[in-house]
């Protein structure tokens, strides 16, 4: 029996992108209302570091323009949660128009943002160009493949709510195809789940596979051998949580092992075709490769080449602009500020970008009054990882900790952080009886459906557009800086 192993593109062609296939012409001025005299300050990217900026960047000195290619922020710390039908979509998925309801001067603009030229300071995207005062890059990360063709076109990956949705169908229809199959060989192929990475999301999506396996296969698969679910993690590091303390890691390796997870260290992926998973030193016969080994900044173009450093970071100074650069700013995955702590750049996690976006908002009203500007310095306020139910590992300092205290704390982090009381309140008791019953009513599989669509021209009609020449005035210095 052959089996269709299907990819995210086949059904999702623009990566959540809203107007990609439909608008494309980047030469047209972008249809903006003029600024009226006040600073222009363009955001590009929805996430954690773009959203706080955006947030806490108010006043009438500033027109705020925020671009990302969906029309949403998705709280990605939970997308695994979506993947293994713990949780909906939209509880962790926020409209940008919702969040920013009522604001002045502020507008929001779905496409996707090509490359810039700082020298003119114009921007341009999918759907025109635009001039700005201050640009803010904080475009995040994406999935690193390596350049390994067959693994992005065959894994799955955990960056986008499109590819979430996508592995949770993957996911549910191996089950019922295990179940239709007469092949032995083809069944657990089917029900074989490797996991290729051992940092926090690899380790998160482990645990919930686990749970599965324990919890829903036995109760909605009765005619299936839960025992027959194979849960793999492949990891090139010597263990599991590398940026952790040893104690954490080897908890979480402990619980896992004891989920019947198997683990292989110092491993490495080097294709996967055909349903065999080829590693270094063997393979793996299966249909189910979640890919979670790395990611790589989504910087934009435009720059020379000696300023994006490692993973394509882009390099920037102790005021987080770009190095070279007065009002450009690059900031989370897409900035490249290495420390005496770390040598090799902060961590491409949340905190960083949220640490930078308030500097770069503080900074900018300081600009505008004429005071010096603030150098921004990294705080570590911790880290954790869930790893099944009311089992977590937490580091904050000199203090690590685990099991349901360290769940709890996770719990209440993440509800915290999650936008809107109303998104707070549904996934906490999606959850909380998810814990008691261990019920779940979203093993549901919805394949999306997409036709084609008209292809809709932009108007060339510069008059209905922001004056380019009208609407860029001669920009005064900041305290303290000289010409890029």
């Amino acid at each position: 029996m052959v089996y269709e192993v299907r990819k995210v593109s086949e059904f999702i062609e623009s990566e959540d992108c809203a107007c990609e296939e439909t608008y494309k012409d980047e030469h047209v001025w972008m249809n903006i209302p003029d600024k009226r005299g006040r600073q222009r300050v363009v955001i590009i990217g929805g996430g954690f570091g773009g959203l706080t900026l955006a947030r806490k960047l108010k006043g009438e000195n500033f027109q705020i323009v925020l671009i990302d290619k969906s029309n949403h922020h998705v709280f990605q710390p939970l997308l695994y949660q979506v993947s293994t039908a713990a949780i909906e979509p939209s509880t962790i998925s926020f409209p940008f128009r919702n969040i920013f309801r009522g604001r002045e001067c502020f507008h929001i603009r779905a496409c996707e943002a090509l490359r810039v030229d700082p020298k003119e300071n114009i921007l341009y995207t999918t759907i025109g160009k635009l001039t700005f005062d201050h640009l803010v890059i904080a475009t995040g990360a994406d999935t690193n493949y390596f350049g390994n063709k067959n693994l992005a076109l065959y894994t799955m990956a955990l960056k986008k709510t499109s590819e979430a949705l996508y592995n949770r169908n993957q996911i549910l229809e191996s089950f019922e195809l295990a179940l239709s199959t007469n092949s032995a060989e083809e069944r657990q192929r089917l029900m074989t789940f490797v996991v290729v990475g051992g940092g926090a999301t690899g380790v998160e999506l482990a645990g919930a596979l686990a749970e599965m396996k324990k919890f829903v296969l036995p109760r909605d698969y009765p005619d299936l051998d839960a025992n027959l679910m194979r849960i793999v993690v492949v990891s090139s590091s010597s263990c599991l949580l590398p940026a952790f303390k040893e104690k954490s890691s080897k908890e979480a390796a402990d619980y896992l092992t004891s989920r019947k997870v198997e683990l292989l260290f110092n491993t490495r992926v080097e294709d996967f075709s055909n349903g065999i998973l080829k590693l270094k030193n063997g393979d793996i016969h299966t249909y189910n490769v979640f890919w979670a080994a790395g990611v790589r900044a989504n910087s934009l173009e435009g720059f020379d080449k000696e300023l994006y450093g490692p993973g394509n970071r882009l390099i920037v100074d102790q005021f987080n602009r770009v190095k070279g650069f007065e009002r450009i700013y690059a900031i989370g995955d897409t900035a490249y500020f290495p420390t005496q702590k770390y040598p090799n750049g902060l961590p491409q996690v949340a905190q960083p970008a949220m640490q930078q976006a308030t500097n770069i908002a503080y900074n900018l009203k300081k600009w505008i009054n004429s005071e010096p500007l603030k150098e921004f310095k990294y705080f570590d306020k911790g880290q954790m990882a869930t790893i099944g139910k009311s089992h977590a590992v937490v580091e904050i300092g000199s203090f690590c900790f685990g099991g349901i205290l360290g769940w709890l704390l996770w719990l209440g982090l993440h509800l915290f952080y999650i936008l809107g009381v109303k998104n707070r309140i549904v996934i906490f008791m999606d959850w909380f009886l998810s814990y008691l019953t261990y019920s779940n009513a979203l093993q549901i599989i919805v394949l999306p459906l997409r036709k084609k669509r008209h292809t809709i021209s932009i108007r060339k009609d510069e008059a209905l557009c922001s004056n380019p020449v009208k609407d860029t005035p001669e920009i005064s210095k900041a305290p303290g800086d000289t010409a890029s």
